[in-house]
């Protein structure tokens, strides 16, 4: 099968792939491969909003300075000062596209209309533009909409890619660069090659190395994975971001309750009616995330309960069901009334802060491959992310990397990429082998590798995870590749680096908090952890 060439690819279909291949369509041929369909992405799940100031009450200052706070001494500030500076023009072009943010009355009372800004935790200010309580599915109505009027990008939806292609991988001399992509067509369970000077990972990240998540099912980690195998560095992959607050409910995969609830005044607590935050934080409910998760696994442990509460229930009914429509109807589903009765709660792993290690352009230190948006590790966010610091990153970063790759001048080498060989391959026939290493990964992440860390639970973890990848690897080869044993190897991966880049950091700083480094050791601060194929 001749190999497809294009001047653009793009890995995944969020805010951050849509952005940028709508920035570059107009300078040539663009294919935005995507594993499930077009608008399966973290984007879509995303209730909260996008952080940016557009309010006269609000400033840069206050936005970088809240950034920094969270990001506890590991954010690049020169990368958060330009990534807020620009949100506001970035967030002008998306209203331009059809994108419409939740708006109320003016204070003014003169009948004029004004953007209806949220406050989440962390945040000084409101800044938080949204769309009611599904801001992500109204962000990707309008790129997608946009995207198909464009007659420039070709979406291939249902091919999950395998691996990089790259000069070293193919045994060619001078410095590595990266050339295109070995995707897996489902539909035909073929595998095709994609070529192109240019590839974007936005495949976002990783909340399925854990069991309990506020991902959808396609969050494998499978950018970092591809990108670590094709000898890109990855950056700060132990600081992952649990979500303190999913809905705890036997039936409700991976349902989230915004943190917005709590910034409209929703209290944490216990099981049996007791209010617990104040003991954590001065702020109570509106700590940072990390603070508040740690808080919640804490209760949980002391108590033995399974879940915590969050109550709204003071606030009046048409309030609720106006500002949170999605969450008061998700939860009806399940019998629970938030206007009339707390919901159970408890906290999910749900964003990746570390990642391919690129600059706020989106250069990896691989020539030719960009990460844009939660693949990424650019600095913004640190060691602990901002509440809706990553749309703003997503279509800031794209921005810089679209105009970046306009004006470089790549080209592809001469020879053609040889097509995907399974050998002597053959279909797999124990798929019980597949889910039950998938299984056996989450739950010894959330076991050992979850919310608090300690030496020990990490080295068990390490040396569970490696048994499992020799195992991977060996079935890996032995089989026809599927989409699930696609994403077996890749969650190995991911957890395998989550494991090395925690054992690096001797202390606790932001989402990283290990047991037996419980201060923050001043050395550790600006350092990055790395980890790069030897």
């Amino acid at each position: 099968m001749a190999n497809r060439n294009f001047d653009f690819l793009v890995l995944g279909s969020g805010i951050a792939g849509l952005s940028f291949a709508l920035k570059v369509a107009p300078r040539g041929k663009v294919a935005i491969i995507t594993k499930k369909n077009r608008a399966e992405s973290n984007t879509n799940y995303a209730q909260g909003g996008i952080a940016a100031v557009t309010s006269k009450e609000d400033s840069f200052e206050m936005h970088v300075r809240d950034t920094l706070e969270a990001g506890a001494g590991l954010c690049k500030e020169q990368v958060v000062r330009t990534i807020v500076e620009e949100g506001p023009a970035r967030i002008q072009e998306l209203i331009e596209l059809g994108m419409r943010f939740s708006e109320r009355e003016a204070a003014s009372g003169n009948g004029n209309r004004e953007l209806d800004l949220g406050k989440e935790g962390g945040h000084s200010r409101r800044r938080i533009l949204h769309a009611k309580d599904v801001t992500g599915r109204e962000i990707e109505r309008a790129l997608l909409a946009a995207v198909a009027v464009q007659k420039n990008i070709e979406i291939f939806e249902n091919h999950f890619a395998i691996d990089l292609v790259t000069t070293q991988k193919l045994g060619k001399s001078g410095s590595n660069r990266c050339m295109g992509v070995y995707v897996l067509d489902k539909g035909a369970s073929e595998v095709e090659t994609f070529a192109a000077a240019q590839v974007l990972l936005a495949t976002g990240g990783c909340g399925k190395v854990y069991l309990y998540t506020t991902n959808p099912d396609i969050a494998t980690g499978d950018g970092v994975a591809m990108a670590y195998r094709a000898g890109a560095t990855i950056a700060n992959m132990e600081f992952i971001q649990f979500h303190p607050t999913c809905l705890y409910h036997p039936k409700a995969k991976s349902f989230l309750i915004s943190e917005a609830v709590r910034g409209e005044g929703g209290v944490l607590k216990t099981v049996d009616g007791m209010e617990f935050m104040d003991k954590y934080h001065p702020l109570k409910s509106l700590a940072p995330r990390d603070v508040v998760a740690r808080a919640i696994d804490n209760e949980m442990k002391r108590s033995g309960a399974d879940h915590v509460l969050l109550d709204i229930t003071h606030k009046p009914a048409p309030f609720l069901i106006e500002r949170f429509p999605n969450i008061y109807r998700t939860c009806l589903q399940f019998c629970i009334d938030i206007t009339k009765e707390p919901i159970p709660v408890v906290p999910a792993a749900h964003y990746q802060c570390g990642g391919v290690r690129t600059d706020i352009d989106g250069h990896s230190d691989l020539q030719g491959l960009y990460a844009v948006g939660e693949v990424a590790c650019t600095g913004l966010h640190g060691a602990n992310r901002l509440a809706s610091n990553s749309l703003l990153e997503a279509l800031v970063c794209a921005h810089r990397a679209a105009e970046n790759v306009l004006q470089s001048k790549a080209t592809l080498p001469a020879f053609e990429i040889p097509p995907w060989t399974s050998g002597k391959a053959h279909n797999v026939d124990e798929m019980v082998v597949v889910s039950h290493n998938w299984d056996e990964i989450r739950r010894l992440m959330w076991d050992y590798v979850g919310i608090v860390r300690t030496n020990k639970r990490l080295k068990r973890a390490q040396s569970r995870i490696a048994r499992l990848q020799e195992e991977i690897q060996e079935y890996y080869w032995d089989f026809i590749v599927t989409n699930d044993l696609l994403e077996l190897r890749n969650i190995a991966t991911v957890a395998e680096l989550i494991v090395t880049c925690a054992l690096q950091r001797p202390e606790s700083r932001g989402l990283h908090y290990n047991l037996d480094y419980p201060n923050l050791d001043p050395a550790w601060g600006q350092r990055d952890t790395t980890a790069r194929r030897p």
